[in-house]
């Protein structure tokens, strides 16, 4: 089991250097120079340093009722690549996962009475990132739980194979299907369980990459009549069938799309990563090219200040699991987008080593939400890097 859980942690912490023979010379001769990875080194330190001093005396970071709170901060110790803010902080670590784990349920979840998937998605994979195997029941139970929150229901067809946050609220969406997927992804190690507990079951994956594909915009796929293939929405991913939360878009031809946006579009690229979608299919080819087309980090496309570090955060986890290092522009250009997003985030760190966004959509004016954010960007930028 040692060994499967290596195999598990080192494909969460490295698919973001995985290159070919052919095109080492040139991932070499376009590597950073040495300060840059210096002032990320410096960054994350910061960060992490400042995250210490927000732990409360009961252990957790944050809103307690939300330990996934706490869970993006230990997820963030737990990739200091360097190993010094981990052991400098290794009271802050044990205190903090002995307090995570006073929220699980006897349903195998993590969380208190709210957004019991996202929850249990974010601490799952911060029980991963530890590496104790004494966490493992914990872990195997939260999986279950969390494949039980898929939606069978059949109460609304497009709805079928997501997740939605949990507890009182099941409507499904891309982001929480997301969250899920990723700790079922990156947990498949103890997958072997399932043949041995007649109890347990999987999850319906091929329900899951239809729920992806109802909501992404492109008609060819996706049997929802909303699905538009106009220029400018074409590939582009929505929060959930039949509602954007950047809006609709009129067309010349009298018709309304949804408009596709940032946050979401990476969500539906790493989502199909997770589902192992190859990336020769053409829903992962039309949504790299909606994302090319639309590449910024002035703003989450089509939402603008909402829901940025999210943006910034699922963006460098898609494009990192795509194994792409270059950005291909509208222009033809090529940027090397983990060189853009590390200067952006070294530029948006605050002087005390902490982030925040001044628009408050989605929790993102909480600053410990932010500054884990910030912290595991870096860290997967460093890594790439």
């Amino acid at each position: 089991m040692k060994n499967l859980y290596l195999f598990a942690l080192a494909t969460l912490l490295f698919t973001s250097s995985s290159v070919s023979l052919a095109e080492e010379k040139v991932v070499t001769a376009s590597r950073p120079d040495v300060s840059l990875k210096l002032e990320l080194d410096t960054a994350i330190g910061k960060g992490l340093t400042w995250l210490a001093g927000q732990q409360k005396p009961s252990g957790a970071w944050g809103m307690a009722e939300f330990p996934a709170l706490s869970g993006l901060v230990l997820t963030a110790y737990q990739g200091d690549a360097s190993g010094h803010y981990k052991s400098k902080y290794a009271n802050n670590l044990r205190t903090g996962y002995t307090q995570l784990l006073t929220h699980v349920q006897p349903d195998g979840g993590i969380y208190e009475e709210k957004l019991g998937n996202y929850n249990t998605s974010v601490s799952l994979m911060a029980l991963l990132m530890a590496n104790d195997p004494t966490y493992e029941p914990v872990m195997k139970k939260a999986r279950q739980y969390l494949i039980g929150q898929q939606d069978m229901s059949g109460d609304d067809p497009a709805l079928q194979g997501g997740v939605g946050y949990g507890g009182t609220y099941h409507h499904s969406d891309l982001s929480n299907t997301l969250f899920a997927l990723e700790g079922l992804h990156y947990t498949r190690y103890l997958k072997s369980d399932v043949a041995n507990d007649p109890q347990a079951k999987d999850l319906n994956w091929k329900a899951a990459v239809q729920f992806i594909s109802r909501t992404q915009n492109l008609p060819a796929s996706n049997d929802q009549k909303w699905a538009s293939d106009d220029p400018a929405n074409k590939g582009g991913f929505i929060y959930f069938p039949g509602d954007s939360k950047a809006g609709e878009q009129q067309l010349g031809n009298g018709k309304t799309a949804l408009r596709s946006y940032g946050s979401m579009s990476y969500a539906g690229l790493l989502s199909f990563i997770y589902a192992q979608v190859d990336k020769t299919d053409p829903r992962v080819k039309s949504v790299i090219d909606w994302l090319s087309r639309n590449y910024t980090l002035d703003e989450n496309p089509g939402m603008g200040a909402e829901g940025l570090y999210y943006y910034y955060h699922t963006m460098a986890k898609a494009l990192s699991a795509a194994h792409i290092d270059r950005i291909t522009l509208k222009d033809g250009s090529k940027v090397n987008w983990r060189q853009d997003l590390a200067k952006r985030l070294l530029n948006l760190q605050n002087a005390d080593g902490s982030w925040s966004n001044n628009n408050g959509r989605w929790m993102e004016k909480d600053p410990v939400l932010v500054t884990s954010y910030g912290v595991i960007i870096l860290e997967i930028l460093q890594r790439g890097l």
